[in-house]
């Protein structure tokens, strides 16, 4: 096993979970990405795992499948919940990092491993031998070409980013300080309140707005989970109060009462000094990003850090070609993971990177492969990528709808999940308890 020595293509959440979990079993690896020498057009910094569109890792409860997600990857030692453990920022219920602290650390941990060498350079073709292939959604040229012709044909949506703004650019005596329904320290988001007078005003201004050409692509694919905020608008008036704009569990204190809308941003660097409009993903142009945010009390004179972007992101047609471990069925040995297998989300494409580097290296090392099963959160996303069975195939995050129901189930949803939730933690035990994450088995 030794002599044994994987590839792991590409250096996001993904690419890095899956090389770590390769060599704390003993696996020496290859981790290569382009990075620095070249950025995609979504990337910014030199450094590995670059979170690109928001801060955030989503609810830390259990009861919220992604919140299930992390925790059963907490369990089982995943490098990447350790790093946004370490970097974590106040987010009320949820877990944020600073982004930077976050890559930093990621990129320090892969590179002290003695078991990992990093090469930068871009890689055009798919190698031979054992391999992870997590070159993420923004695929693209010879490397995209290689993944078809070993796969088939891929697909593509569009996805968005939200913008960033300074703390100190802000009119923090048009804003308050809450999470909402109090959750968290109270002071984990800043609130821009909205009266319906200035909230129908921005919505009509928003949909007028100028947008950013999308290189061609008259009519493109959205993937639902980060649809711009201008394309929400357009489905009706009250759609963003409803959405990324709803009051509920916000009490503006100088009133003592709710809004009728709330713009929230969340604290997006430890310092405290930057903050992401939350649910404000947008493709308008930047300077009608200025003006049409202006009119958001607060914002009237924000400084743009990042201006919300959209770009292409390409994905498998995974269904019957990938096994539930994401492992190519006619090629053992040859596995994918991240965003480009049709999982969405920072924390399903790192439990993907998490299940295909454990699994490779039980293929390298004679054992069997371990399905987690679609009773858990980690297991589900696998077994949504490799069997669904419908006409339209999309990007999926990690929901309880597709974890495996409980027979009498509570009817109570809270209850329910609660009780998925149980179920899937006490399977993630057992496979704990027989060392299989205690690294080298």
């Amino acid at each position: 096993m030794d002599s044994v020595r994987a590839k792991v293509i590409g250096a996001g959440l993904a690419g890095c979970e899956a090389a770590w979990q390769l060599a704390e079993r003993g696996i020496p690896v290859t981790l290569i990405d382009m990075k620095p020498d070249r950025l995609s057009p979504a990337h910014k910094i030199g450094t590995y795992c670059e979170l690109v569109c928001s801060n955030s890792l989503r609810s830390d409860n259990i009861e919220n499948a992604v919140g299930l997600l992390k925790e059963e990857l907490r369990r089982m030692r995943s490098l990447i919940m350790e790093c946004a453990e370490a970097s974590r920022v106040p987010a009320g219920g949820a877990l944020a990092v600073d982004r930077t602290v976050f890559s930093q650390l990621v990129t320090e941990r892969i590179k002290a491993h003695p078991l990992i060498d990093t090469v930068t350079c871009e890689i055009e073709e798919i190698p031979n031998g054992p391999c992870v292939v997590a070159t993420g959604p923004l695929t693209d040229g010879a490397m995209l070409e290689s993944i078809e012709k070993a796969v088939g044909a891929s697909l593509h949506f569009h996805d968005a980013a939200a913008p960033i703004v300074t703390k100190e650019s802000l009119d923090l005596d048009k804003v308050f300080e809450s999470s909402r329904y109090e959750k968290g320290s109270g002071s984990d988001y800043l609130n821009c309140p909205l009266d319906a007078e200035k909230y129908f005003r921005f919505v009509r201004e928003l949909v007028s707005a100028e947008t950013a050409p999308l290189h061609g692509f008259e009519t493109p694919r959205v993937f639902e989970g980060c649809m711009p905020v201008e394309i929400m608008a357009k489905r009706g008036e009250m759609t963003l109060a409803y959405g990324p704009m709803k009051p509920v569990g916000l009490i503006d204190p100088r009133t003592g009462k709710q809004p009728f809308a709330v713009v929230q941003l969340r604290q997006d660097n430890e310092a405290g000094t930057l903050y992401n409009i939350v649910g404000f993903q947008t493709n308008l142009r930047f300077p009608e990003q200025r003006r049409v945010f202006g009119l958001i009390p607060g914002l009237e004179n924000a400084e743009y850090v990042r201006y919300g972007v959209m770009h292409r992101n390409s994905y498998m047609d995974s269904p019957g070609k990938l096994s539930p471990v994401y492992e190519l069925k006619t090629r053992d040995g040859l596995f994918f993971a991240g965003q480009i297998t049709g999982v969405e989300g920072y924390v399903e494409s790192a439990s993907s990177g998490f299940t295909a580097g454990v699994n490779l290296a039980r293929r390298l090392m004679g054992k069997p492969l371990i399905d987690f099963g679609s009773d858990t959160a980690i297991g589900s996303l696998g077994h949504y990528v490799s069997e669904y069975n419908g006409s339209d195939f999309q990007p999926m995050n990690v929901t309880f709808g597709i974890i495996d129901p409980i027979p009498n189930a509570p009817r109570n949803k809270r209850a329910r999940y609660a009780a998925i939730a149980e179920r899937a933690l006490n399977r993630i035990d057992e496979l704990c308890k027989e060392g299989l994450f205690d690294g080298r088995v």
